[in-house]
């Protein structure tokens, strides 16, 4: 976990440069298909993040939970995020 957690704070730094440079655009009056463009650039890296997450939690947390016998408890935060991420 520790080296992926590493990476995901590096990439959420990332994040938060495009977040800085779009306010910047703003200010500037940037071409709206511009902003657009960096918009979607992050909310792309964000679930990027999030796929990452995900693959770490199912593949430690779950993994625990259903070798301690709490498939159910596995089985609801599945589903949980599963439904999070539909919305």
């Amino acid at each position: 976990m520790k080296q992926t957690k590493q990476t995901l704070i590096r990439r959420l730094k990332i994040i938060e440069g495009q977040i800085r440079g779009l306010q910047d655009m703003l200010y500037k009056d940037s071409y709206c298909i511009d902003v657009i463009t960096q918009t979607s650039a992050v909310k792309n890296a964000l679930s990027g993040i999030e796929d990452a997450l995900m693959e770490n939690h199912l593949s430690t947390c779950v993994i625990h939970q259903i070798k301690k016998g709490k498939e159910n408890t596995a089985i609801e935060e599945i589903l949980k995020v599963y439904r999070t991420k539909r919305k």
